[in-house]
């Protein structure tokens, strides 16, 4: 093929080859440089290959479609180039800002459920207008990854289809950054959890921006028990705001008949701190501790179940609406 003078040569490799290059954009990529140097961390992904094809545009004498790549080409390299840049800015000002005060003003603000009425699966397309840019792996729609998610539990777990709805609905809370509910900020909305109104634990990611929280010098948050007593149970500690504490409120507020280990799951399946590091565990009581080994089971399919494997949505919207009625009202208020 010929290109504005310039011969492409299309490579062929056999099966074993595949198996070890990084296919990029349809571009044939090998293993190492002369150096041994891997070159999967320096590689351009398929958008950096549109900006090389931006160049030959320009010369070719099509500038207007290298305009509409270069939009596109923003956009998602803001998504998925960007992500380690704003995640770490996200968790900086997490920890600096998401403190006691911070916690009862949003608690007080967002637990009136006076932005829309709405069903649970009506919540699900809406989460389809919001970015998550923690989550750099993610291409397709949220719907398709709370379906991912919850296909994946079912599959294991057939029985426990309670398991199944709370994965549909684990991530609904993101809508806090959607304007229908004041477009939060990121950094308010999703990221690890950790509880306020006392010491902040070292195993919470980035802990030493915890310096500059009022909390952390305040003598009644910064010790290890705060305004907590042990065992008083993690249903009476307050947590950092974000999408997990608002999603439970929604669906407590709302009546669901999710067992407590549904509502487990929603609250704390971002408190890293707690079910992957051990931490916080003079807090919690027998009840947390039985719902949190449901939790470890969750955490797997919620970080690994994401797939190029697309879900038929009409195939299995069904099986969920039926879920949806068993547990929740027709129209919840958020």
């Amino acid at each position: 093929m010929n290109l504005a003078g310039v011969e492409v040569v299309e490579k062929t490799v056999s099966a074993e080859e595949e198996k070890g290059l990084m296919l990029d954009g349809g571009f044939v990529v090998p293993l190492t440089n002369s150096f041994g140097h891997t070159f999967r961390s320096l590689l351009p992904s398929p958008v950096t290959v549109l900006i090389l094809f931006l160049n030959w545009a320009t010369v070719a004498g099509f500038p207007s479609l290298g305009l509409d790549l270069i939009v596109a080409q923003d956009s998602d390299a803001r998504r998925r180039k960007g992500t380690a840049k704003s995640r770490w800015c996200g968790d900086n000002v997490t920890r600096e800002n998401n403190g006691d005060n911070m916690v009862k003003r949003m608690r007080e603000e967002y637990g009136k459920l006076n932005r829309l009425e709405m069903s649970i699966w009506e919540c699900c397309e809406l989460l389809n207008d919001v970015i998550d840019e923690s989550d750099p792996d993610l291409d397709e729609p949220q719907i398709e990854h709370l379906l991912q998610t919850a296909e994946a539990i079912r599959k294991d777990y057939p029985n426990e289809d309670w398991l199944h709805l709370t994965g549909l609905i684990h991530d609904l809370g993101k809508v806090l950054h959607h304007p229908a509910f004041g477009e939060l900020p990121q950094w308010a909305v999703v990221g690890d959890t950790f509880p306020v109104g006392c010491a902040f634990d070292e195993s919470v990611v980035h802990h030493k921006y915890f310096k500059e929280n009022p909390d952390f010098t305040n003598p009644t948050f910064n010790t290890k028990y705060g305004v907590y007593s042990e065992g008083c149970g993690l249903d009476n500690v307050m947590m950092s705001w974000g999408h997990d504490d608002y999603m439970y409120l929604v669906a407590k507020e709302n009546k669901t008949t999710l067992p407590s280990a549904g509502l487990f799951i929603i609250r704390y399946h971002s408190f890293y701190a707690m079910h992957k590091a051990g931490a916080y565990k003079h807090l919690m009581n027998e009840e947390d501790m039985d719902n949190l080994k449901w939790l470890k089971i969750f955490n797997k399919y919620d970080l690994y179940s994401k797939s190029k494997v697309r879900i038929d949505v009409e195939k299995v919207k069904p099986y969920y609406l039926s879920l949806i009625e068993k547990y929740f009202p027709t129209k919840l208020r958020w």
